[in-house]
């Protein structure tokens, strides 16, 4: 015969060590993605210093390819190739098939939500996004609007041949805790740097 009393203590055992694991989940990916953006840094380093695809660790499928900034909100990433999936987890991703930040073309940089780009909830048009690359003077980019997307008919297209835009890709809506088919797209175009 089942003890409901050890049931009941079982079942909340069950359910606090379920929590603590979600909850601990939760707590890991946010400090993978804080401790991987200071070996990224130090991989941006070598890169400005002339190293071509320095990896930030050795088993590394990407390397640091721009920096990524909002001044008006002090936010900053480093923005990696995107040589595998795993590279979002580790910070915002330029996608292989659209054209380099300052080349005629859309840039598309894309990174999850709930870490690197939360911050684009908060980015306003007349924002200024300073786009740095290693062979590069920086590059400064005007937001110009954003909008929401389905991601599979999204409307961006990477050889457009046109002007050179950016468009930073995230997850939408930014509250949700599950993946969905919608996709905040906010919009930038270049404008001259002052000195």
């Amino acid at each position: 015969m089942l003890n409901p009393a050890l049931f009941a203590k079982s079942a909340s055992l069950a359910l606090i060590a379920a929590g603590t694991a979600l909850a601990g989940q939760g707590v890991w990916i946010g400090a993978k993605a804080e401790i991987a953006q200071v070996l990224l840094a130090r991989a941006w380093a070598r890169a400005i210093d002339g190293e071509s695809a320095p990896t930030p660790w050795p088993w590394a499928d990407t390397w640091p390819v721009a920096r990524l900034s909002v001044p008006a909100l002090g936010e900053h990433a480093i923005v990696l190739a995107e040589a595998g999936g795993e590279a979002l987890a580790f910070g915002p991703s330029l996608l292989t098939a659209s054209a380099r930040p300052g080349e005629a073309g859309i840039s598309i940089i894309a990174a999850h939500r709930d870490t690197h780009f939360r911050f684009l909830q908060h980015v306003e048009p007349g924002q200024t996004v300073i786009i740095e690359r290693a062979d590069a003077p920086p590059l400064a980019f005007r937001v110009t609007g954003s909008e929401i997307v389905e991601a599979a008919r999204s409307g961006i297209e990477t050889n457009d041949g046109g002007p050179a835009r950016l468009a930073l890709v995230t997850c939408w809506p930014f509250d949700a805790v599950t993946p969905g088919p919608l996709r905040y797209v906010v919009w930038a175009e270049p404008v001259a740097v002052t000195t």
